[in-house]
């Protein structure tokens, strides 16, 4: 190797040696990306047991559909929690709810319980499961404030993201369909009890609650919009009570995002199993994420001119188009090089995303915005998960590929006509 070489080495991994050279910042790193498997694999191992336990997927899909709503409605109001109260007393309760939950749906599977104590359990669940990823990022802009090296740090969450999206669901099929039933949910639950209890016990890094913030907020809300237009009406009228502008573009955006994600990984499983290859299946998918974490370890070490929302329709874009040929795959030995290639942009899609809402989210409502990105990848990983599996079913794998990439395109459309939204300029500190 030249010196030249050595240098170009040095150079790609010194942002990331500089972020992890903050002491302690890999503990809570590593802690929220093991808390967070549930956000991805819940949902799917939630329909995977009770179809398992009853032989019904229309009561799986809609148990599970019923619990990626509780988790819309929660999850964000949990993020305006943790940024009033602090992260460790809300995490604790949340997680042991969460788990406990878990535990009563297996037992309601195993014991043939009517089928509201399937949906009590599957609600409840899905209502007080954790969002680390929100977190760890709020760890991240507190210790980064300021700093170019926030956006290495958030290359990093979101890499680990996208492997939780896209290994995620297909870990836990195969552990569903041959270990146990039950072994895909127990997984999730474990994770999450071992991440946040980790997560919450490292103090150091905590970002300070603002308990008096919704007060203020409230108290001076004439005052606050007297200031928004002051400042150039950073905050659009219609979306002043938003954590942040971008929300109603990026939500839907990332739902059917969340809906691609779960469909290309089963896609492939049924792909796979139908070329007489199953066991491949895993070894396809993990190409896929090694291509998006080359990718994301490639954006986040690179220093960007280019405006965070272009970037995001830009990668999105490439994203979306890559998945629309896996369709006419012949066979598995050419979709593995296509399918590396097509995730390269995957984890650039995702740190531009939660960039995007960090950069635009009003002052003391971070963790907020930053819980609906995640919130709604996970909400469409369940709706993808329960819709998709019928079409495997009844027309096989490139009808599923399909079914995909339309909901790649759909989030395409959104973002396109949404720009006008994504582009409005950060909301200054009050």
């Amino acid at each position: 190797m030249t010196s030249a070489d050595a240098a170009g080495r040095r150079g790609f991994f010194a942002p990331y040696a500089e972020v992890f050279a903050i002491p302690r910042a890999w503990r809570f790193s590593v802690a929220g990306i093991i808390g967070r498997l549930p956000m991805s694999t819940y949902g799917l191992g939630t329909v995977l047991l009770i179809s398992a336990g009853t032989g019904h997927y229309g009561v799986a899909g809609t148990v599970s559909a019923a619990s990626a709503l509780s988790n819309a409605v929660t999850a964000p109001r949990l993020g305006q929690l943790t940024d009033r109260l602090g992260q460790r007393r809300v995490l604790l309760p949340a997680c042991l709810i969460f788990v406990v939950s878990v535990a009563g749906l297996v037992a309601a599977v195993q014991l043939r319980a009517p089928d509201w104590t399937l949906f009590a359990a599957g609600i409840v669940g899905g209502a007080a499961m954790p969002n680390l990823g929100p977190m760890a990022r709020a760890r991240w802009s507190m210790l980064l404030a300021g700093s170019p090296r926030l956006h290495t740090a958030f290359s990093v969450e979101s890499v680990a993201d996208e492997l939780c999206f896209v290994i995620g669901p297909a870990a836990i099929t195969v552990l569903a369909t041959q270990v146990h039933p039950a072994a895909g949910v127990t997984v999730a639950a474990v994770s999450c009890l071992i991440g946040s209890l980790w997560f919450a016990s490292q103090r150091a890094t905590e970002p300070p609650a603002r308990p008096r913030e919704h007060a203020a907020d409230k108290r001076g809300q004439g005052q606050s919009h007297r200031q928004e237009e002051r400042a150039g009406a950073a905050v659009p009228p219609r979306t002043a009570r938003l954590a942040a502008p971008a929300l109603i573009v990026v939500v839907p955006v990332f739902l059917f995002i969340g809906m691609m994600f779960v469909s290309v990984d089963l896609s492939t499983v049924a792909f796979a199993s139908r070329a007489g290859h199953k066991a491949l299946a895993g070894l396809v998918l993990g190409t896929y994420a090694l291509g998006s974490g080359t990718g994301g370890l490639w954006y986040g070490a690179r220093t960007w001119r280019s405006p965070v929302w272009k970037r995001l329709a830009i990668t999105l874009t490439i994203t979306v188009a890559g998945v629309c040929t896996f369709w006419a795959m012949p066979n598995l030995a050419v979709l593995t090089p296509v399918i590396f290639v097509c995730g390269l942009t995957i984890a650039p899609t995702l740190i531009a995303g939660f960039s995007l809402l960090e950069s635009q989210a009003l002052p003391g409502r971070t963790t907020e915005a930053m819980s609906w990105l995640s919130t709604s990848i996970s909400v469409g990983v369940a709706l993808g998960a329960a819709g998709v599996g019928f079409i495997i079913d009844a027309h096989g794998p490139r009808w599923s590929y399909g079914f995909a990439a339309t909901a790649g395109v759909i989030a395409v459309l959104i973002c396109l006509s949404g720009l006008r939204r994504l582009s409005a300029p950060p909301v200054p500190a009050v």
